[in-house]
């Protein structure tokens, strides 16, 4: 069957920056064999047009108001959705990366992709294929060689990064001060690091957490 005749690839943009999904539309929509089915400002609207009629790419941001790229990747897995995403995105954190493949997505790229590269990425998710760059790989190879913080060490670890002792954060959590004191020691082995203002320096550094303001 010639290319004239094939079906083509249906994509759905989502991106809370208008000038960003303006920008894609425009560019895929001259590409042959792609057909932008529609672009939307968040996740809500993501899911709705999927659950309508489903595209067979979803260009995908992470971070957005509302409910997240990564929520949104659970969401469509919790569908079985046909759709395949790629995450286009500015985060590249080792923990955005991880999250984001662990979630379901297929391809990995950040925005200041070049448009040969995004346009091929998107034929090869389509055809059943992975797509993540070299640099992207070896961020998700680094962080799946490090054991994953339990939920209880990440309640630790960010109260750490406000300030709090081992007491302070024991009471809190209704715990034991040497019950802190060995999350910590775990929470410094995993992160390969030397004390806990190193761990979470590093943690805020890779995305595992974030600074609440």
């Amino acid at each position: 069957m010639s290319n004239s005749t094939e079906r083509p690839i249906r994509i759905l943009i989502v991106d809370d920056h208008p000038v960003v999904r303006a920008g894609l539309a425009s560019m895929l929509s001259t590409q042959p064999g792609f057909q932008v089915a529609a672009n939307v400002a968040n996740g809500t609207e993501a899911i709705a047009v999927v659950d309508a009629t489903p595209p067979d790419i979803v260009l995908l941001d992470l971070r957005m108001p509302g409910m997240t790229g990564i929520e949104v990747l659970h969401a469509l897995h919790q569908r079985n959705s046909v759709s395949r995403t790629i995450v286009l995105t500015s985060f590249e954190t080792d923990e955005d990366i991880y999250q984001a493949v662990q979630a379901g997505a297929q391809g990995y790229l950040l925005k200041n992709t070049s448009q040969q590269e995004l346009v091929s990425a998107i034929r090869e998710v389509h055809a059943g294929l992975r797509h993540l760059p070299p640099s992207i790989t070896a961020r998700l190879a680094e962080r799946m060689m490090r054991s994953a913080l339990t939920s209880r060490e990440l309640e630790v670890l960010k109260m750490l990064s406000k300030g709090l002792t081992n007491k302070q954060i024991a009471h809190a959590l209704s715990i034991s001060d040497n019950t802190v004191r060995n999350h910590v020691n775990s929470i410094i082995e995993k992160l390969e690091v030397a004390d806990r203002t190193e761990a979470v320096t590093l943690a805020l550094q890779r995305g595992i957490i974030e600074l609440e303001l």
